[in-house]
């Protein structure tokens, strides 16, 4: 009787997540920071440095090609050559060529610089997801971990926009590659002291390199076409040269994984329904949640005249709302399951973005968009916390790199292409947009990821089930 009086003792008990959980999460930080702080030094960077306004835009389309088409096979890197050793290759790539951007004088040593940055991104993001997901045990454990290192990554994203234009207005352009350098070369030590040995390679599994080449040919192709087509035209040569490429090097991609022993993306994957879904979760979210700062920082700068520092202080609340969100998921998930779950944060996030699409006005005030804000918030942190979880959820140890390296291919493609036709739903607002025409364009954007986000929310409420995701 005594020993069945303690047993329930034992079961709220909470293993510590960890120092390891936080050099992870820094890895994150340094990931979403790289992609966002540039934005408010790109006009500096482009007087600096003699950027054509045409060629400017490369400075962020380098590191997004970049990522999305190297992210399969950084992926399967860290199945096969050890995630350890691919998260310190990684942050030593970011601490290399952040410091050679800051030493940058011509545009085109800047843009390959960024190249070089969005391959770390595309090594260190499957790596460090794939060692959340083997070095915590599915359930509570691993889910607090997701919980931590997504709201690492959301808080990236908005406080890039800030950190980046106090460096600026302090320092110049080049602040915001140098301090990366300290920031990587930490994490790389970090990384090496704190996370398990990968021990030795397994030579009995060949790398997939005809895969890893054509997958990243294509993939990297389609990301470049998705970027650069909606500004200059799908008729143009290059648009057409691109999708003829792209299409051919996926196909010849999916020839070879047939036939290989030992293929990049093992086929065993795609029947893993639970991964499918968090696939096409991954793409709807990037294509919907990850735009609405587009089109905040279009409303805060243009429409209101923000300074650069005032827009990063505008986005400090949905920074630490969709910080909460990603905690207030993970516990969700035990509480009602995944499926229920995201389809919460999903409604919670359509409802929102409805809100803040009713608070865009010529004359309204910031106040007036908390309400937006808030749900949007905490519905995107929500959702987050829980697709990472049900990627991972059921994969075995083994393919959790290349696991990790599919959904977030999807999540690349699915932010190209949802930016590109909610850019177009909006009239082509821009950057250099101007007159009554860009907030009506803005608004009509946000309506527009309202509805799409809503929709996810039905098809999610339309699966019967998911497997490897319906529990705690």
């Amino acid at each position: 009787m005594s020993a069945n009086a303690k047993q329930p003792v034992k079961t709220p008990l909470r293993k510590p997540l960890g120092l390891p959980l936080i050099v992870l999460a820094l890895g994150q930080l340094v990931i979403s920071l790289d992609y966002n702080i540039v934005y408010v030094a790109l006009p500096d960077i482009g007087s600096g440095l003699g950027f054509s306004d045409h060629d400017l835009q490369w400075v962020v389309s380098a590191y997004v090609v970049a990522t999305g088409g190297f992210l399969l096979l950084g992926g399967r890197a860290a199945d096969l050559l050890g995630r350890r050793r691919m998260f310190v290759l990684a942050a030593l790539l970011y601490a290399g060529s952040s410091l050679v951007g800051g030493l940058s004088e011509t545009p085109g040593m800047l843009i390959a610089v960024r190249a070089v940055q969005g391959i770390g991104g595309s090594l260190l993001f499957p790596a460090t997801l794939s060692l959340i997901s083997t070095m915590y045990d599915e359930g509570p454990d691993r889910n607090r971990a997701l919980a931590v290192w997504g709201a690492a990554g959301a808080g990236g994203l908005c406080f890039g926009s800030l950190l980046g234009g106090v460096l600026v207005e302090a320092f110049g352009w080049s602040s915001v590659f140098f301090v990366n350098v300290p920031v990587a070369g930490a994490l790389a030590v970090a990384g090496w002291s704190l996370f398990p040995a990968d021990g030795p390679w397994d030579r009995s599994r060949r790398f997939d390199v005809a895969g890893a080449l054509t997958a990243t040919g294509g993939i990297t192709l389609l990301v470049f076409l998705l970027v650069q087509a909606p500004a200059e035209g799908w008729d143009t040569p290059s648009a057409l040269v691109s999708a003829v490429l792209s299409v051919g090097l996926l196909t010849l991609f999916a020839v070879v994984e047939t036939r290989s022993r030992d293929p990049l993306v093992p086929a065993r994957l795609f029947a893993h329904r639970g991964l499918l879904v968090a696939m096409g979760v991954t793409a709807l979210f990037s294509a919907t949640f990850s735009s609405v700062p587009y089109f905040l920082t279009l409303y805060f700068q243009t429409v209101h005249g923000y300074s650069a520092v005032a827009t990063g202080l505008a986005f400090l609340v949905p920074a630490v709302v969709v910080a909460v969100g990603t905690q207030a998921g993970a516990r969700a998930v035990s509480a009602f399951g995944m499926r229920r779950m995201l389809v919460g944060g999903m409604a919670l996030g359509a409802a929102g973005a409805a809100a803040l699409g009713l608070g865009l006005t010529s004359d309204g005030s910031y106040p007036a968009l908390l309400p937006g804000i808030v749900l949007l918030g905490l519905g995107q942190g929500a959702a987050w916390t829980g697709m990472w979880i049900a990627a991972s959820a059921g994969v075995a140890p083994g393919d959790q790199g290349i696991a990790s390296g599919l959904a977030s291919t999807t999540l690349q493609v699915g932010g190209a292409v949802g930016l590109a036709v909610l850019v177009a739903v909006a009239g082509g607002v821009g950057q250099n947009a101007s007159g009554p025409g860009l907030l009506d364009g803005i608004r009509t954007a946000v309506f527009a990821i309202a509805a799409g986000i809503g929709c996810c929310a039905l098809a999610l409420l339309a699966l019967r089930r998911t497997t490897g995701t319906s529990g705690p």
